[in-house]
C-alpha cells in the first residue's frame, strides 16, 4: 500500500523562544495530541495493568519492544492475531522500536542508559560486572544471544523491518547501534556512520514492503539519531539522516533521538538534534524518566517520548505524587488511610487507602504493583497533558518552574 497523502504531523502552538510545541500526529488507529507520554508495554503488556486501565487513565499510544516480541511470541503469531494493537486488544496507535536498544543492552549489560557518566574510563570492551555479552555488533547488523534460551539470531536493518512490519505498529523505528558514553569518541563516530547506512537500508526495505503488504495500513518509520554527548556528531547525525529519501522521495515520517544521553546535558543534546531535524515532522526522545527531564525535553522540542520508569519504579513501592517520589511500602503508611494523593483522579486513589496498599507490598500481594502502576502511569500521562495545555496558554514557563518546585523542594520518606 502506498504512503498516505494526507499531512502525518501537524503544529498547533509553540513555547516562546524555545523549540517545543503542541501539535497532532496523526495515525491509521487515531490522533496523537503531543507532547505526549508514550507508556511502554514491552512484550505487547504494560507490566500489571490491563490494556483498557491503560486507555481509562489516559494513555494515547504504547510502544512495545520488537525483539522481544520477536523471540516471544514471534512476530508471525501477532501479524496472524491482526497486529500488536489486536493482539493486545489496544484500538489506539501503537509503536515499535527496532531491537536497536537490545544491541546495548544485551551487549554491555546496562539497563539504564540516561543515568550513566560520560566522565567515567572510556573503553570500548565495557561490560556490566557480572554479564555476559548477548549482542555482537558488525557492518552488516547484530548477532544476539536469547537472553531466554541461548539461541542465536541475526538481526540486520531488513529483518528489523519485516519483523515491525509483521507487529504492524502505527509508527516504527529504524534499525540503529545503541553506543554507551563510555564508549571511545573513535567508535561514536563510526557507529553515527554504521546507523547512517542502516537507515539507508532500512527505508528501502520498509518501501519495499509497504508496497508489498496491499490493503494494510501505511506504517510511519521514524529515523534515530545517534552522537552520544558530542555536539559535531549529533549535528551530524540529524542532517544525514534527513537526506535518505529513498525511491520513493518521502524518506522518514519522523526522527526519534536516542543514545546515550548524560542527564546533565539531556537539554542540550535535544536542542543540538532538533535545531538541524525538518521542523514539520515529529521527533520521539527514546527512554527518558523523570518529572525534570520531560519539561527539558518538551522545551527543547521533543514531541513525544517512552519511558518504563512509572509501571518499573511501581513494582518496587515507589510513588510519584506532586510533591515528590516516596516509598508506600515504609512505617508511615502502615496505618495511613488516606489514598496515595488526594488530589488524584485514578481507579487507585478512587478506592484504595495508602495502609492497604502499604499491606499489599509485605504480603507480596501482586495487587500492589497493579494499583501503584495504575497510579504512577496516569500521575504521569496527566503531567504531560497538564504541559501541553500549559504550551496551549502560554504558561509554560509559569508551570514548569511551579510543579518542579514543587516536586523536588522535599522528597518524601
Amino acid at each position: 500500500m502506498s504512503a498516505p497523502n494526507d499531512p502525518f504531523f501537524s503544529i498547533d502552538t509553540r513555547i516562546e523562544d524555545r523549540l517545543g510545541r503542541t501539535g497532532t500526529i496523526h495515525t491509521p488507529h487515531g490522533d496523537i495530541a503531543t507532547p505526549a507520554f508514550i507508556a511502554v508495554g514491552t512484550k505487547a503488556t504494560v507490566k500489571a495493568v490491563l490494556p483498557e486501565a491503560m486507555k481509562e487513565l489516559g494513555a494515547q499510544a504504547v510502544l512495545a519492544n520488537a525483539y522481544h516480541l520477536y523471540l516471544q511470541p514471534g512476530s508471525d503469531i501477532v501479524d496472524e492475531a491482526g497486529g500488536l494493537g489486536a493482539f493486545m486488544n489496544w484500538d489506539g496507535p501503537t509503536f515499535t522500536d527496532s531491537g536497536g536498544f537490545q544491541v546495548m543492552s544485551l551487549g554491555v549489560g546496562f539497563k539504564k542508559v540516561i543515568s550513566m557518566d560520560a566522565s567515567r574510563v572510556e573503553s570500548d570492551d565495557v561490560i556490566a560486572e557480572g554479564k555476559e555479552r548477548l549482542a555482537h555488533v558488525d557492518d552488516d547488523g547484530v548477532t544476539f544471544k536469547s537472553h531466554l534460551d541461548g539461541s542465536r539470531h541475526r538481526f540486520t536493518p531488513e529483518v528489523s523491518m519485516q519483523i515491525q512490519h509483521r507487529l504492524g505498529a502505527d509508527i516504527m523505528f529504524a534499525f540503529d547501534e545503541l553506543t554507551t558514553l563510555m564508549n571511545t569518541r573513535g567508535y561514536q563516530e563510526s557507529s553515527v556512520d554504521r546507523t547512517q547506512a542502516w537507515a539507508e537500508r532500512c527505508v528501502l526495505e520498509h518501501e519495499r514492503l509497504t508496497a508489498q503488504r496491499v490493503g494494510k495500513p501505511y506504517q510511519a518509520l521514524f529515523g534515530v539519531v545517534q552522537g552520544a554527548q558530542y555536539e559535531d556528531l549529533r549535528r551530524k547525525a540529524a542532517r544525514d539522516l534527513e537526506t535518505i529519501t529513498g525511491e520513493t522521495g518521502r524518506g522518514f515520517d519522523g526522527y526519534g533521538i536516542g543514545g546515550a544521553l548524560e542527564k546533565q546535558n539531556l537539554g542540550t543534546i535535544t536542542r543540538w538534534v532538533n535545531e538541524e531535524l525538518p521542523e514539520h515532522k515529529p521527533r520521539h526522545m527514546l527512554g527518558i524518566s523523570e518529572p525534570d527531564d520531560f519539561f527539558t525535553a518538551i522545551e527543547n522540542g521533543a514531541d513525544t517520548f517512552d519511558c518504563v520508569n512509572p509501571s518499573r519504579v511501581a513494582r518496587n513501592a515507589a510513588i510519584y505524587v506532586p510533591t515528590g517520589r516516596f516509598n508506600i511500602n515504609t512505617a508511615k503508611n502502615r496505618r495511613d488511610f488516606t489514598p496515595i494523593d488526594e488530589n488524584c483522579d485514578c481507579y487507585t486513589c478512587a478506592h484504595y487507602t495508602r495502609a492497604y496498599i502499604h499491606h499489599l507490598f509485605k504480603a507480596k500481594e501482586m495487587l500492589a504493583s497493579t494499583l501503584c502502576t495504575i497510579h504512577n502511569e496516569r500521575f504521569t500521562v496527566k503531567l504531560v497533558d497538564d504541559i501541553r495545555a500549559a504550551i496551549g496558554s502560554g504558561s509554560f514557563y509559569e508551570f514548569r518552574d511551579e510543579f518542579l518546585g514543587r516536586f523536588y523542594s522535599a522528597r518524601q520518606s
